[in-house]
């Protein structure tokens, strides 16, 4: 069962348990009989968005088979003193809006009990009612937990029947343990729809264990590895040693962000070589030129249109005065830095999901939050449903701009989830 079958399983499950009728309560739901009696009422006072209430449960006793059982309500969590709307928002808090654990406690608190900063909001309302909620940041915390352990559960056929990736890249990013401890998340993303993989939480990316287990998730979650062609990373070592083994038929194409990071310092050490013996202003102008000139000359080679272009632009590189240095890491490196020309890999990105760490870094605080490795496991795979549920925005950034305005990862893989959401895919 996929994420969007999961979800419209659980949201129908949430219609039907509101729609019964009192003769349906009337069947006991252990043996089926109809022969029951009404056996008294309880009091619930659970905290809704707008306040708590009283809800009265009905009780019934099952003559047949002897045990009591009870009404249910799908506004109302088992066992919770808050409402199933409350659940959601506090999550929905969290990931939506990238708030901590205690600024999404403390905002809900106010709204639920009037009271704290909704009298920052509401100068004139009138005093908070003596009873005042006690919503904290660790139960918060616990739901975030309760979510992502149902995400753990859906990771097995999670994309089956979704994603139909041929070219995809790989990132992975370190993560903070309270008490000092360090994590790396990997995670596997579709280049052309944007798709994020259940995640893993590794020890480094030098072992290609980590890399191994990765691959091992993304095809328990629907992914067939045979149709996948190519795979665009950093350069982790432990990714190529497992390639070499386990994806010997996969393309590797090296992201194009990174080298410009990795050639960061050999062109600076170029351009202090080339301003050598020279006065200050000069010098000055001397480095900018050199930095210039071997900017151009390596943009040709990456951003070369074909193989034979990037070879003609490495050629030139060498021959520029400090390009030789250059030139031969460029040369180690070319046919992974061509790939992406081929007509066999269309659609292959040249950078890796780096952009995809931007969204995800606003709320996870490196992982620290979350104590254990354990529990940034959860958190990470509750995250990436979370990712392919929600629509780019429509309107473009300044300095941003979205591939697929509007469209979710999931609508643009062609599988439009309409009224469903990640919340009823976690089963919130």
């Amino acid at each position: 069962m996929n994420i969007i079958e999961r979800g419209k399983q659980f949201l129908q499950s949430l219609h039907e348990a509101a729609n019964r009728t009192l003769w349906d309560w009337k069947k006991c739901p252990n043996c089926g009989s109809m022969n029951t009696n009404r056996w008294g009422t309880y009091t619930r006072n659970p905290w809704f968005l707008d306040g708590r209430r009283e809800v009265k449960v009905q009780r019934y006793k099952c003559k047949a088979c002897g045990p009591t059982y009870s009404e249910t309500s799908p506004l109302l969590k088992g066992g919770s003193w808050y409402a199933r709307e409350v659940h959601r928002s506090a999550i929905d808090h969290w990931l939506h809006l990238g708030t901590s654990l205690r600024r999404t406690a403390e905002v809900l608190r106010s709204w639920m009990g009037k009271q704290e900063r909704y009298l920052f909001w509401k100068p004139l309302a009138p005093p908070p009612e003596p009873e005042s909620c006690h919503l904290s940041a660790s139960t918060v915390h616990r739901w975030l937990d309760q979510a992502g352990i149902k995400a753990q559960e859906s990771v097995e056929g999670q994309l089956e029947g979704i994603a139909d990736t041929t070219s995809a890249g790989v990132d992975g990013l370190w993560a903070k343990l309270r008490g000092g401890g360090k994590r790396v998340v990997l995670m596997l993303t579709d280049s052309v729809t944007g798709l994020v993989f259940p995640p893993i939480i590794a020890k480094g990316e030098e072992s290609a264990e980590g890399f191994r287990q990765l691959f091992a998730r993304v095809e328990q979650a629907g992914l067939d590895l045979e149709q996948l062609r190519g795979l665009t990373s950093d350069g982790a070592q432990g990714l190529a040693s497992y390639m070499k083994r386990g994806l010997s038929w996969v393309q590797h194409q090296r992201c194009v962000w990174h080298l410009w990071r990795n050639l960061k310092k050999p062109i600076a050490e170029a351009a202090k070589q080339a301003s050598e013996g020279l006065g200050k202003e000069t010098a000055k102008l001397k480095r900018k030129e050199v930095r210039k000139e071997l900017g151009k000359l390596i943009h040709n080679v990456i951003d070369a249109a074909s193989y034979d272009q990037a070879e003609q632009a490495l050629e030139a590189l060498r021959q520029h005065p400090f390009g030789t240095e250059i030139a031969n890491f460029l040369n180690v490196h070319l046919d992974h830095i061509m790939v992406f020309s081929l007509d066999y890999y269309q659609g292959l990105q040249r950078v890796t999901p780096e952009w995809c760490w931007r969204d995800f870094r606003l709320r996870l605080s490196h992982g620290r939050n979350h104590g254990s490795e354990q529990r940034l496991e959860r958190a990470t795979l509750t995250w990436a449903v979370y990712h392919n549920f929600t629509p780019a925005q429509e309107r473009y950034e300044r300095k941003r701009h979205y591939r697929h305005p509007g469209l979710s990862p999931l609508a643009v893989a062609g599988f439009p989830h309409e009224n469903i959401s990640y919340l009823d895919a976690l089963e919130v």
